[in-house]
């Protein structure tokens, strides 16, 4: 899978939107990849899952780690294409967490998986929780890398589809300074000014 098959597949289940949106960052786009959409249909999530893991194949980690919500399902499918346990970490009290009786050996290898990164602040809180518990992070994955390359996770990392979305501070909006609210698609509460 390419990033202009994944492009094809984003705009046919109506994933690609396009508005005024307040993204999980804390920042305004007018553009939103809801992979929700696409992650739906088992047939393109596994077709995901398999593009994805051939990245970390080698390595052979043993648990694949994501954070709540958004990358539970393309989580599952890299492990499931991996051959080995996927697990997630969820917000409690504000800070990702593993919960439900979810652990990491120490020297466990994982590798972080996300359905989207746009600032990768998920994805660097979620390989905290790995190191927290001891684990090895040998990399991150995403279906989307939102910031054109430019997440900085300080890891090896690899999306399928990596484009340049704008991004704006509130204050700096071109949508809010027309008046316009912002809608808020993703799955982490904001706590902003």
């Amino acid at each position: 899978m390419d990033s202009i098959e994944l492009a094809r597949i984003f705009k046919e289940t109506g994933a690609l939107l396009t508005g005024h949106f307040l993204l999980t960052s804390g920042l305004h786009s007018e553009q939103y990849l809801q992979c929700a959409r696409v992650l739906q249909w088992p047939h393109y999530a596994e077709a995901c899952g398999r593009a994805l893991a051939v990245h970390f194949a080698a390595e052979k980690p043993s648990v694949v780690v994501s954070p709540a919500i958004g990358g539970i399902v393309i989580g599952q499918e890299v492990g499931r294409a991996l051959g080995c346990r996927a697990i997630f970490a969820e917000r409690e009290n504000g800070a990702l967490r593993l919960r439900r009786g979810f652990s990491i050996e120490a020297e466990e290898r994982a590798v972080v998986v996300e359905d989207v990164i746009t600032t990768g602040g998920s994805t660097l809180e979620t390989m905290e929780v790995v190191k927290s518990h001891g684990g090895r992070v040998l990399g991150a994955l995403s279906v989307i890398d939102r910031s054109g390359g430019k997440a900085a996770l300080g890891s090896r990392y690899h999306s399928l589809w990596t484009l340049s979305v704008a991004t704006f501070k509130a204050g700096d909006c071109p949508l809010c300074n027309t008046g316009s609210l912002p809608v808020k698609p993703g799955s982490r509460s904001f706590a902003g000014p």
